[in-house]
Formats: structure tokens, sequence, C-alpha cells
């Protein structure tokens, strides 16, 4: 963590608006060509324009107060006498899981060497609103700010492209004050552009009469309650209506250039090489006002997109004046397939989307010409790249959170891929640069930061998550400081988790969300009110801290519940999940599932010594192919993350290398087929592209080993 401070730029916004949801504003500058650097941090997110040519976007996310400060050479884009600069800034003022709610401003200060030739709250800089987006539109998802919807007017190159512009009179300003920078300690995206791969499908579309449709659950429940947003009443344009009256017609099969594509009242429906990350850029002309329509998503469902599959609102609009138009999303979005419609009459010249990644790592799993090995490893190292940006997130299109658990997987891969921490280093600091958790009972962390939690949940189990990633982080970086830093944080989880703890040392009845897996395991009758599988994730939690900070007590009293766990739990033939209070007392109703069995065998609580006999069973009966040959039918099955991942852990650390080969193929080649990225569960229900997923390098990685990475690897 290395703190950063501006020489003269202040932190601005629009007066009297920073607080406002889901306003755009736009700071121009004219800058001379040389050796200058831009020098900014924002809130909410921003992109920068250099004489009309899109440069990058930002910025790094930090704990709620801290803004990272990204550096920016300009040298060579400065390529005209003067040079039209434009940061674009979005501010959302609203709770979500992928961006705070936290007032709008900028802070931005080009140098030329030591000297400031232009700055916020100083000369140089000025403030504009374009009035293009549509400013009271539905939120995006219930984790994610708003969906996208603009209103282009003629002639608005020149504002990017012409110096001598003649401009409106800038908005006047106010500083905004209490701002912490951070020097950003993450890497830059490098923005390569990925070109469509196919024109999958034509067709005409027919637009009926736009009617109040249901709209996702999470906005009719919520909106205005525990969640930030427009109510329906005050929406300007109501997408989720729009898209939903509209009919597609397909034509003949598609055929010949995807480029260019006239359409009128029609669509076309494009195809990605893969299920990337990043912003959607049209270019589209047209002679008469018509409206273009852009929808996304990660596959098809029975051969169509539905742009509501995810529970987002993958839906966006632009109203387009005649000429020629040059639209890119503001923010990132995940998909392999777009299909772009027309109401009217357009050219669509172009569509590609400029990748929002990690840049790329010097290092590859050496699989010697196993094409399905290596397309899975390619699938995983994509899962991997578009969800370490800037911190580890789960996905990058429906949440763009920062989770803990997934987190732990995802480190491991960092390493691999790279030999750094640089990553998870970020990641983890953003826990303890909070002052405190608003909404959280004191002591506890959240499920995923940096992130607003309004409605107050929290998932207890992936915090001792958070000790078991320290622990593994110190081995891989000896980041004894950070360590250091760590410790009021870990003492406090004790001190939040023991008044839970019962009459034989086990936790009992934990508040919020008890989380396991998307499986039976969670099911409410199966997480209360004495859960095993947590309380074995807490005794190796407890191991952590000892190892970490020396305290051998918390040693033996994991030793204690260890003893316990195997008494209350194991029935003789596999680990149950859990006890229910009676008035006679804890008692076990005997449910069982296949996860449980591996968090026991993970997490030290069984061993292959002691169990011996249900070792055999797990290795020989249990795996992707279970449910097809119906065994043990009783032990309900786990899902994706983290059953299965679980279960290959396992078998990696026991050095069963073939068999690890063999599960990853039956878990992870359909995925890999399918869309070139790995999922957040074993069916396309959900996300299909999941950092955690990417932890199949890991144990690939650890099989056949790495190689630098040349030229012709990876994608």
């Amino acid at each position: 963590m290395e703190c950063y401070k501006f020489k003269r730029a202040q932190a601005v916004w629009a007066r009297g608006r920073e607080e406002e949801m889901n306003c755009e504003l736009a700071f121009r500058a004219v800058i001379p060509a040389g050796d200058v650097e831009l020098h900014l941090a924002a809130s909410s997110i921003y992109r920068l324009w250099i004489n009309g040519e899109f440069v990058c976007a930002g910025p790094a996310r930090a704990a709620h107060g801290f803004y990272n400060v990204d550096e920016i050479p300009l040298s060579g884009r400065l390529t005209e006498g003067e040079n039209v600069a434009v940061i674009e800034v979005v501010g959302y003022n609203v709770n979500s899981y992928d961006t705070l709610d936290q007032p709008a401003f900028l802070a931005a200060e080009f140098l030329r060497g030591e000297d400031v030739i232009a700055c916020t709250g100083g000369e140089g800089l000025t403030i504009h609103e374009r009035k293009q987006r549509v400013q009271r539109v539905q939120r995006y998802s219930l984790q994610r700010a708003f969906a996208e919807c603009y209103r282009l007017g003629a002639g608005l190159r020149d504002f990017y492209t012409a110096p001598g512009e003649a401009l409106p009179e800038p908005l006047p300003s106010a500083v905004q004050p209490g701002k912490k920078y951070l020097r950003r300690g993450v890497r830059m995206p490098e923005f390569e552009r990925l070109s469509a791969k196919t024109l999958v499908e034509t067709g005409q579309v027919g637009f009926r009469p736009v009617e109040r449709r249901p709209v996702l659950s999470w906005e009719s429940k919520r909106l205005g309650k525990t969640l930030k947003g427009y109510l329906p009443e005050e929406l300007e344009e109501r997408l989720s209506d729009e898209g939903q009256s509209m009919e597609f017609l397909p034509g003949e099969a598609a055929a010949g250039e995807p480029f260019p594509l006239t359409l009128e009242d029609g669509y076309g429906l494009y195809e990605l090489p893969f299920n990337a990350t990043g912003f959607v850029c049209l270019e589209v002309r047209c002679d008469a006002p018509c409206t273009v329509y852009l929808m996304f998503d990660e596959i098809l469902v029975d051969g169509k997109l539905d742009f509501l599959r995810m529970n987002t609102y993958n839906f966006f609009k632009y109203a387009l004046d005649p000429g020629r138009h040059d639209i890119m999303t503001f923010a990132p979005y995940t998909m392999k397939y777009v299909q772009v419609a027309v109401k009217g009459k357009a050219g669509l010249e172009e569509l590609h989307l400029v990748e929002y990644k990690h840049p790329p790592v010097p290092r590859r799993v050496k699989l010697s010409g196993d094409g399905e090995l290596e397309r899975i490893c390619g699938a995983a190292r994509e899962s991997y790249l578009s969800n370490a940006v800037d911190l580890f997130m789960d996905c990058p299109s429906r949440e763009r959170a920062g989770w803990l658990c997934d987190s732990f997987f995802t480190a491991r891969v960092e390493h691999v891929l790279t030999g750094e921490c640089l990553v998870e280093r970020a990641f983890l600091n953003n826990f303890l640069l909070a002052e405190k958790f608003d909404c959280l009972p004191r002591g506890m962390l959240p499920m995923c930061y940096p992130s607003d939690h309004n409605d107050g949940v929290f998932i207890p189990n992936w915090a001792m998550w958070f000790v078991l990633e320290l622990e593994e982080y110190l081995e891989r970086s000896g980041d004894r400081e950070l360590i250091g830093r760590a410790k009021p944080r870990v003492m406090g989880l004790l001190d939040y988790f023991a008044p839970f703890e019962n009459e034989y040392g086990l936790l009992e009845k934990l508040d919020s969300w008890v989380f396991l897996e998307w499986s039976r395991a969670n099911d409410p009758d199966v997480v209360q009110d004495v859960n095993f599988p947590t309380n074995m994730l807490y005794m190796r939690m407890l191991e952590a801290v000892a190892a970490l900070y020396g305290e051998e007590g918390l040693r033996e009293k994991a030793a204690r519940m260890r003893k316990v766990i195997r008494e209350r739990s194991f029935d003789g033939a596999f680990y149950t999940d859990n006890e229910r209070r009676t008035e006679r007392g804890l008692e076990n109703p005997g449910n069982c599932t296949e996860v449980c069995q591996y968090y026991a065998f993970f997490t030290g609580t069984a061993t292959k010594e002691e169990d011996g006999a249900l070792w055999e069973t797990l290795l020989r009966d249990f795996g992707p192919r279970r449910r097809e040959l119906g065994l043990y039918p009783e032990v309900a099955h786990a899902n994706a993350f983290i059953g299965s991942y679980l279960r290959i852990e396992l078998l990696y650390r026991e050095g069963l290398y073939g068999e690890v080969v063999d599960n990853i193929r039956g878990y992870f080649a359909g995925m890999a087929r399918l869309t070139g990225t790995l999922w957040e569960k074993d069916t396309p229900y959900a996300s299909c592209n999941h950092g955690f997923a990417s932890h199949v390098i890991y144990w690939l990685a650890g099989i056949y080993g790495v190689e630098e990475d040349g030229p012709s690897a990876g994608r």
C-alpha cells in the first residue's frame, strides 16, 4: 500500500450534483504535444479519450474512502500540436457489489515532468454535461449499478477531436473533500481488440406495443428498500418492457462477410471467438433518425439470445440522429453472443469488443499437445484474466464482485501464471484498509469487498476462508507486513464467533447466510443448527490463526473440536451434515451430502488413515459420473463450486494425477467447448465465466509444470 499525493489537482464535480444517481460528466482539456503523463482518480468509473481515440478505463477499486490513482503516459498519443483530452466519468451513487456508493468526483492533472499543465480545481480542465446518457433507467442487476441508454445527436465527435470547438458554458464545479489516494498497485489492462467472429443469423424485428411486463424479482422486491435506484414511476426509459415487447423473426441463415450489414426493422446476431469481457463497440451510419438496440449474453438458449437469462438487463438502447456514430458501452460486460437490432434503417459497419482483463501473463502450463486439456486450460486462463483486473472477482458479468472463498482459489492461479501476488495483495488490502464495515456486526467481514451491504447480509463461512487465504498468502509472498496488519481483523473474527460456541465447543445457530455451496447442503433444514462442514472450516481456521500468530491455545482448541465433530457427525459410513436443537438437546436428522465429505477431508477432520473405507468409496464411486450411474442416491450431489473443486483438490493432494485429469476432463471439457470459459455451476444456468474456475490451471501446472509463454501461446 503506497499513498499518493497530487501536486495541485483537487477532487471536483459539478456543484450540488455529486450524489445524483447515474450522472455522467465530461472533463475536457487541450494538451500540447510532448512528454506528458495524466494522473487521475475517480468515482465511480471513468474512460479516457485522446483526439477521439479510446485510451483506457478505470479505476482500480479500493476500500471505502480510498481511491487508486492511475498514472497514464500520453506522449505517444499526443500526435498533434494541440490535442483534445476528454475524461468521461459516471457517478453511480447507488449501493452495489461492483462500485461503491460514494459521491462522484474526478481528481486529475496533466504533468510535463514536474510541471502541472492542467488540473481539476485549477486551470485547463472544464466540466461539461453532454446530455447523452439517459439518467433515469433501471439498474443493470442486483449487484451492479445502471443499464445503459443513450440519445446521441449529430456532430458529437468534434467535442473529442477539435481543439477549437465552440463549447457550451462549463458547469460550475465544487471541491469534494476527504479523499485518501493510493498509488495503483496492479497493472493496467492492455485493452486488446476482439472482433466478431461470425454473423450467426439475421432477421426482422416485430415492434409490438410496449406493455408493462414483469420485472426481475430483485427489482420488484428490494428496490427502494435496501437497494438504491430509480423507482418505476421515475424512469425515463423502461428497457425491460421495451425489450420484452420485441419479436425476433429469423430470416435465412447468414452467409458471407459480417460487415457491412444494413438493417431495416431487423437484427443481426453475432458470435465472438469466445466468451469475452469488455466494452462493446459499434460503428453505425444512418440517414434518418433511428434506434439501435444492443443485446448480449454468454450462451444461446434454444438458439436464441435471452437478455434476462442471468437476472440482468443485457439490453441497451441508443436513439440516433442521422450521421455516423461510434458507440462504446461505458462499462465492461461479458458475452459470446451480441445481437444488434434496428428500429428504422441503419448500416452496421463494425462490431468488436475492447477487452477489459488482466494483461498477458508470462507463464503457461506445459500440456504436450493434448488438445482437450489445452482447450480446458485455455478456458481456465481466459476465466482468470477476465476476473483479475484489479482484484479477484467471482464473475466479470452479473456482479464483478471481490468474493472471499473464490479468492482463495483464484489467488493460487495468479502465483502460477505470474510468480507474483500483486492482485491478491490489492484484494486483501481492501479488507484491511476499511475503517469499518457499515451494516455488518462488529468483527465480521463482508462476504465480498469493496462493496456495499445495505441489507446486512454476510456469509460467516467466507470470513473463515479469509484466514485460510492469509495463511497461503504468507507462504506465497513472505509478506509479514500485511499479515501483521491483518491481525486485528482476524482477532475480531474470533471475538465475533465466540458467543456462538455451544456446550460442545461447536458453532450453533450462526446468523445471516451460512453458505457451503449451491446444493442440498445449503438447504435450511441442513445448514442449521449445528452445521458440521461449517464447524470443520472453523476448526481449520483456528489452526491457521495459530500458525499465523503463534496462538498455541487455538491449536489445542481446534484439536478438541476435531474430536467432537468426528464423534457427532460420522455415522459409520459418511459424515452427516448437521444436528438440530430440540427439547431433548441436539439430535442428528441424518442429512448427508457429498460436499460434507469433501469438507471433512479438506480440513483434516477426516484422514485417509482414519477413514480409509470412506476415502475408497469417494475415490471409486463418486465424481463426474455418479449421477449417471445412480450410485449412493441418499448422499446429495455436490455442485461445481466448491464441491467439485474440493474433490479434485483432495485427489491432487494424494498425487492421484490420473484421477485429477479424468475429473478435470469430466467436469470441464463441455464448458470449455461451449463458451471457451469455465462456469459458476455445472450447468450454464448462471455465470459462464467464474474466476475460481481458473483453479484448473493450478492442478495442471502441478502435474505438468509451467514454461515461459511464447508468442503462439494463449489466445
